[in-house]
């Protein structure tokens, strides 16, 4: 049976690895999924060139992936989402894009937990290439780098407070992980804040299967765009 790959552009397997046990649920769909890591990324994602530089090696990954049925970028800049639409006409969904989707769905401002300050410039270029920035509350940074949030003890609290402060401060009434490898944390943050919590890789997954199983494609099939 063909396959949904998830493909993490960073070389961290622990990110990995989180992002596979995150999506675990979603197997019971029927359609396999397989998370992969891109050896030639960088150890952690927090830069536009950093993501720039993760898109030639991640299309050769993909590429090479001969039982894909729709792929997944695992990574909340969605690096090469646009490039990997132009080379496949199979599902290909990115997780910023796909959980943002997911939170206008569940609330009317979400809130974005980010990583570094330096990310949320990223951010907001996609929110506004998606026309979504009158729905956003705000997007505050926990100051730690990919490398840290494996430190459960520090990363969850600091991740409580600032989603905290989203509800509180800014009118947050839904929260978006902005980073894959905050996957283990969503329930912990949910339970905290009051608040519904959207991780990442499950909405882009999630959405991926409901492409696969309807047949559904960003490119035309007629025969001219075969």
């Amino acid at each position: 049976m063909n396959t949904l790959i998830v493909i993490n552009p960073n070389s961290s397997h622990i990110v990995t690895n989180g992002i596979d046990a995150a999506i675990d649920p979603l197997r019971g769909f029927g359609i396999p999924i397989r998370c992969l890591t891109l050896s030639e990324g960088p150890p952690g994602i927090e830069s536009q060139r950093q993501a720039d530089l993760t898109i030639g090696p991640m299309l050769a990954l993909a590429a090479a992936q001969s039982d894909a049925a729709g792929y997944v970028i695992a990574c909340f800049g969605d690096p090469g989402l646009h490039a990997l639409r132009d080379q496949t006409s199979l599902p290909v969904v990115g997780i910023q894009e796909a959980s943002v989707i997911t939170a206008l769905t569940l609330g009317q401002r979400f809130g974005v937990i980010a990583i570094l300050t330096s990310s949320i410039p990223r951010h907001l270029r996609a929110f506004g290439a998606m026309g979504v920035l009158d729905r956003l509350a705000g997007d505050r940074a926990l100051g730690l780098g990919v490398a840290e949030l494996t430190d459960a003890d520090k990363t969850l609290g600091a991740m409580i407070a600032t989603g905290k402060r989203l509800r509180d401060d800014d009118g947050a009434d839904v929260l978006i992980m902005g980073c894959a490898g905050m996957a283990n944390y969503r329930t912990e943050l949910q339970n905290a804040t009051g608040l519904p919590v959207v991780e990442p890789s499950q909405a882009a997954v999630s959405l991926a299967l409901g492409q696969i199983a309807l047949g559904l494609s960003h490119k035309s099939q007629r025969p001219d765009h075969a």
